[in-house]
């Protein structure tokens, strides 16, 4: 997305944190927040197109879930190579939601994007062929996590994928650290300082909670996903597919 204003959120010191919110100042700066902040990230939605293109039925819906600034719905529609496919993109975040329908403005989009504002534990999956999660399912209360994954499998046709991307942690604690260091270190050579770090970090306690991979594929398996497979990963962040 065309945004280029810089992500200044935390470079101040702030007397009282309170807990992140995808509000109307993220929503401002997000493109530039991801770009900083995700290691792997424009290859990850690259590969959405590509997938998208290899995976979509005709005369199915595609699904992304959480679009925040829509990156992926826009993603698949420039894949799409079927006829007669819809794209739903959902967020409950109204900021995120109205600065999508003024960023996708710039693209000659092949398929029209239909942008809902919902929460996404809501959300009908049906005739699906193709969804993403991309830096979702973290946000969610990990006891909520199943029931979305098993309505999501529910909902998709056979031979249909499900793309997740998370943020994960590792199940030996030296390794964790290290990973969490080296990401911290990624996150400086992109501009950010040790008190925008220590601040975010802080804000997102209990907001963004992360799970082994281990965690995600045992659960994807058991929603009914005949396979799940890690395809991509950068330092503790990693991105899965999921077939039915």
């Amino acid at each position: 997305m065309n945004n280029t204003k810089r992500d200044r959120i935390f470079a101040e010191k702030l007397e009282q944190l309170s807990h992140f919110r995808f509000d109307e100042r993220v929503a401002e700066v997000f493109p530039d927040m991801l770009q900083r902040s995700i290691p792997g990230y424009p290859a990850i939605i690259s590969m959405i197109e590509t997938l998208t293109t290899r995976f979509a039925q005709p005369n199915t819906n595609l699904y992304d879930l959480g679009c925040s600034l829509g990156a992926s719905a826009v993603s698949m529609a420039q894949g799409l190579k079927v006829d007669g496919c819809k794209i739903l993109a959902v967020d409950a975040s109204e900021a995120m939601i109205d600065k999508c329908l003024e960023n996708t403005e710039q693209f000659d989009l092949p398929t029209k994007i239909d942008f809902r504002c919902e929460d996404i534990n809501h959300t009908v999956i049906e005739n699906a062929s193709v969804v993403v999660l991309n830096f979702t399912l973290q946000f969610i209360a990990p006891e909520k996590r199943f029931s979305l994954l098993k309505s999501i499998y529910d909902g998709m046709n056979p031979g249909g994928i499900l793309i997740l991307s998370e943020k994960v942690k590792f199940e030996d604690h030296e390794v964790n650290e290290l990973l969490i260091d080296i990401y911290h270190a990624f996150k400086k050579a992109n501009g950010y300082s040790d008190l925008e770090i220590s601040q975010k970090r802080t804000a997102l306690e209990n907001v963004l909670i992360p799970q082994t991979v281990k965690d995600h594929r045992d659960r994807l398996i058991r929603a009914g996903f005949k396979s799940a497979e890690q395809w991509f990963q950068c330092f503790n962040f990693m991105s899965m597919l999921a077939i039915k």
